[in-house]
């Protein structure tokens, strides 16, 4: 998880994050989804890639029918110190890397990571380099009948939200950190603040995301993805920062040549 010493100025902000386009019939609606109770590949699992550990956020396809589970591009970092720093020059391991799926006996391979996107267009936005944070892990045509699109225990995605979060919205999400002992663990908390111009979010969750939580997803009161989990923040204690989905899932339909990329809802309502 990487580290952020400060979070943001004391006056509680919201911004929009972009918008979002539709998602339409795909080749998603084509897959026939492992059963919510039988499911080893699902948001909320762990990652393991080179004994650093993470959590999936949400599953994703394209038009090709390829199945992708995300995480957060900090977790293939081969920064001596990827706990802070750009994504624009930290050093990352290349596309193709395997990653671990959990204990499901299935390993995936690193499809696409914002950092090595935004290295390869020569990014300058500081604050994208900052806070654009994302990646995609193609799951293997063997591991596709394990996969459950459904957050565990709350249900959902619904969608992607299109919109800057409010200061004490609901917040949900679901990590996996080894510092818990491998459990799974659902996550519940409020929006704090959202730092302009709305790539990076600061929420409050019990239990907290520790480090191996990194990469997990977080759905508002309706359930809509919002963000990626990415960072423990000194300021305020205890708080956790979020990617802003939106952005960095419109960043990656630009630049991952993925066609129709789109997130995958829940099968299971979204319960809250």
């Amino acid at each position: 998880m990487r580290f952020r010493p400060a979070a943001l100025a004391a006056t509680l902000l919201a911004a929009g994050t972009g918008l979002v386009p539709v998602q339409t019939a795909s080749a998603a609606e084509a897959v026939n989804w492992a059963p919510i109770e039988t499911a080893t590949i699902h948001p909320g699992m762990p990652t393991s890639s080179d004994g650093a550990g993470c959590t999936v956020n949400f599953v994703f396809t394209d038009k090709t029918g390829a199945v992708y589970v995300g995480q957060a591009s900090h977790c293939t970092s081969t920064s001596g110190d990827p706990l802070s720093g750009s994504g624009c020059e930290t050093e990352s391991t290349p596309l193709g890397t395997p990653v671990t799926l959990g204990q499901s006996g299935i390993t995936g391979t690193l499809a696409y990571s914002s950092w090595l996107a935004m290295q390869k267009a020569g990014e300058t936005d500081e604050v994208t380099c900052r806070s654009n944070d994302f990646a995609l892990i193609k799951v293997p045509q063997a591991g596709i009948a394990m996969v459950n699109p459904s957050v565990p225990v709350f249900g959902g995605p619904t969608g992607i939200r299109d919109s800057g979060l409010t200061a004490g919205e609901a917040v949900y999400g679901y990590g996996s950190s080894d510092l818990r002992g491998g459990l799974e663990t659902p996550q519940q908390g409020l929006a704090l603040a959202t730092e302009p111009p709305g790539w990076y979010h600061v929420v409050y969750l019990l239990p907290p995301g520790v480090p191996g939580d990194s990469g997990g997803g977080l759905v508002d009161g309706q359930g809509r993805a919002f963000g990626v989990l990415i960072s423990l923040n000194t300021m305020p204690p205890g708080a956790n920062g979020v990617t802003d989905l939106g952005k960095a899932f419109a960043y990656a339909q630009q630049h991952s040549g993925f066609k129709g990329l789109q997130l995958v809802p829940g099968t299971e309502a979204f319960a809250g």
